[in-house]
């Protein structure tokens, strides 16, 4: 039997508060299960706008502690309810002052494993995040979970190839990759760097974007959720580029050995030949 693992994808408009946004969050989730969905992956920073288009230092409230916080031990409850791996984005404290964008992943059971943080940190206009977080410390985990290996590379990250690589070094078979990415910066690429990432990588790839115009800036966050497989296809349409919706899709495991048997790309990498590419 062939093994296939129901993934989801939650796309979400800003509600106005942190607490309508984790219920709407709680919801989708339960959507997705309800679908038989077994991982689910939020949007980046999912529990609040997206206050990068400003540079203000009252969001630092918005921080909270990884996993010891309200919001994971939250999650860590939904995910045992369902049964169900979770991928949740938010805004982490390590110490007063020391933030980080951080994705916690759940396994099904409830048990937290562990964290990403962000890597790459954009500094552009409507993007200031290096006001808001520190750059990631933690390198390139991935997670042994219920449904297998899985990774998160968050937003601008996925402009870097090398992150990407470095997941699939690790094992991962799915990389998610929460976002909150605007029409007129990078829509153009949105279903291009994506899909070649899961190609170049030969894994499944859950590309997350938040949707709607939020108060504090002019970005049209456009939605546009989708998996791409290791063939760089899209499976499926991509969600609405208005609305939230839950994205839901069958991805066939079996499909990776198929990739990874026909295109030899890790087998043909010469990182011998590699070293400059770790020169400033």
């Amino acid at each position: 039997m062939p093994e296939v693992i129901r993934a989801g994808l939650v796309q979400q408009k800003w509600t106005g508060d942190k607490e309508s946004m984790i219920r709407a969050a709680v919801d989708h989730i339960a959507t997705a299960a309800s679908q038989g969905a077994q991982v689910v992956c939020l949007q980046e920073l999912f529990y609040g706008p997206y206050f990068c288009q400003v540079q203000d230092a009252d969001y630092y409230s918005y921080t909270e502690a990884i996993p010891d916080g309200p919001t994971t031990n939250l999650m860590c409850e939904v995910a045992k309810q369902h049964g169900i791996v979770l991928v949740v984005p938010m805004y982490e404290e390590e110490h007063p002052g020391v933030y980080y964008n951080t994705a916690a992943v759940i396994d099904a059971d409830g048990k937290y494993l562990g964290k990403h943080r962000k890597n790459h940190i954009p500094q552009v206009k409507g993007f200031w995040e290096k006001f808001y977080f520190r750059p990631g410390n933690l390198g390139y985990p991935v997670f042994d979970t219920a449904v297998g290996k899985i990774g998160v590379y968050i937003c601008y990250e996925r402009h870097f190839p090398e992150g990407w690589r470095a997941l699939g070094l690790g094992g991962a078979r799915i990389v998610f990759n929460p976002s909150a990415t605007s029409r007129g910066l990078s829509e153009y690429l949105w279903r291009l760097e994506q899909p070649a990432a899961a190609v170049a990588n030969e894994y499944f790839v859950g590309a997350i974007n938040r949707v709607g115009v939020e108060p504090l800036g002019d970005n049209d966050f456009y939605g546009q959720t989708y998996f791409a497989d290791p063939r760089g296809q899209l499976m499926g349409e991509a969600a609405s580029d208005t609305e939230d919706e839950v994205v839901v899709r069958d991805l066939d495991m079996d499909r990776l050995a198929e990739v990874r048997n026909l295109w030899q790309f890790y087998r043909d990498r010469r990182p011998d030949s590699y070293e400059s590419l770790t020169q400033p």
